[in-house]
């Protein structure tokens, strides 16, 4: 008997892991098969187990790798090299470990005569709905080469995008924290050290040093119960916003938010036209590329809007008058998708008008950096200046 782990999908899209013994790999299949789960990585163990199962516990896939793998398949496909020969050679390269055994047994799976279509919709947590679209598309119109061209591109851009937001966070971010280390290093460090020496003075302390003391006092005092409550607000709104009412007001409220809500819909916007655009040219129909695009957003307005949209279509009524009456998208994507419609261009002018809102996203990221920037600074100033005032003013006032 040997000895194999596995991960494998339950109907409801649950992963199982566990390690079971079968006289060899078929009959391991036909176990999960008979429980109903559709197996994704199997290795046998054999003398180094450990290194095993780290990796099948390491199942994130980054954007940038699906790029890679994408680009590297089309080059090897379009070389005349076989799918499983090129997946196999791919595998080898592959740094990270679950992406490595996942990608060894889609070519041992194809070599059965798996389709690659259906190899990749066994991993719905790797590729998700578009790569299975556009792959299917790619397969049985006999344009798979160009469809890989198509998804590499797209997942590149999508990286791109998602790496220019991040890093307009990441100075503000920066910034909150440094106040917050400042603010517990005066509370720590400096003012205790004056209170003590405020107690030995023997004048009257000024009005504003008095008040920032009592203020200071109050928050030393009860700083437990300040954690405790914070935390607490802090878990309720959490469990709210995993309620469906919750977490409708909070996608609201983050929309609603100046400039950075703006950045949240025009970032969407962008993604949606170019991957629309992807879609249509990979041969999509319209109906389904619209059911993939609502998968694409946590946002549950965003993606009613999606779907409102798609339902007008199913009505008959052509993409651009489903836009505007849903009234979600901003007017320049609307008028763009009607001139695609004249044209019958349409995927190539969404990939246009995807250039257009990157843009734009560009633009609103420096706007919200140039506001963000002075009033961070101000309010570092101002703690400090708050905090010199209260301490020094005693020391002033003897001088007099």
């Amino acid at each position: 008997m040997k000895t194999f782990e596995y991960v494998a999908w339950d109907y409801s899209g649950n992963c199982k892991e566990g390690v079971r013994q079968a006289p060899n790999e078929d009959d391991l299949l036909t176990y999960l098969r008979s429980e109903e789960l559709t197996p994704a990585v199997i290795n046998e163990v054999v003398g180094t187990p450990k290194k095993k199962k780290d990796a099948v516990r390491y199942k994130k896939v980054k954007s940038m790798e699906l790029a890679t793998f994408c680009w590297q398949l089309n080059t090897m496909l379009s070389g005349g090299l076989s799918i499983t020969v090129a997946i196999q050679t791919i595998a080898d390269e592959i740094e990270n470990p679950y992406f490595e055994s996942l990608l060894k047994n889609m070519a041992r799976q194809i070599e059965k005569g798996m389709s690659f279509t259906d190899c990749v919709r066994q991993y719905p947590k790797v590729f998700g709905k578009l790569c299975c679209a556009i792959i299917m598309a790619g397969e049985t119109g006999g344009s798979l080469t160009a469809s890989l061209e198509r998804l590499a591109e797209h997942y590149e851009n999508r990286d791109k995008l998602v790496r220019k937001v991040r890093g307009a966070m990441a100075y503000p971010a920066f910034v909150v924290a440094f106040i917050v280390v400042i603010v517990i290093v005066l509370m720590t460090l400096i003012i205790p050290r004056f209170s003590l020496m405020f107690e030995e003075f023997n004048g009257e302390l000024p009005a504003f040093t008095r008040g920032f003391m009592a203020v200071y006092d109050l928050i030393a005092s009860h700083t437990l119960h300040i954690i405790i409550c914070t935390a607490g607000l802090v878990l309720g709104l959490m469990a709210y916003v995993k309620t469906k009412a919750g977490h409708e007001k909070f996608c609201q409220f983050m929309l609603s938010v100046p400039v950075f809500g703006k950045i949240i819909l025009m970032s969407f916007v962008a993604m949606f036209c170019k991957t629309l655009g992807t879609l249509i040219g990979a041969g999509v129909s319209l109906l389904d590329a619209f059911g993939i695009l609502a998968e694409m957003t946590n946002n549950d307005l965003l993606r009613r809007g999606v779907l409102e949209t798609r339902e007008k279509m199913a009505e008959g009524k052509n993409i651009s008058q489903s836009m505007e009456e849903v009234g979600f998208f901003p007017g320049v994507a609307v008028k763009m998708a009607q001139i695609g419609e004249n044209s019958g261009s349409l995927g190539a002018v969404m990939e246009k008008t995807s250039e257009y809102y990157e843009k734009k996203v560009d633009g609103l990221v420096s706007l919200m950096l140039g506001m963000l920037e002075p009033v961070l600074i101000i309010t570092v100033g101002g703690i400090v200046l708050v905090v010199i005032l209260a301490m020094y003013l005693p020391i002033f006032s003897m001088s007099v």
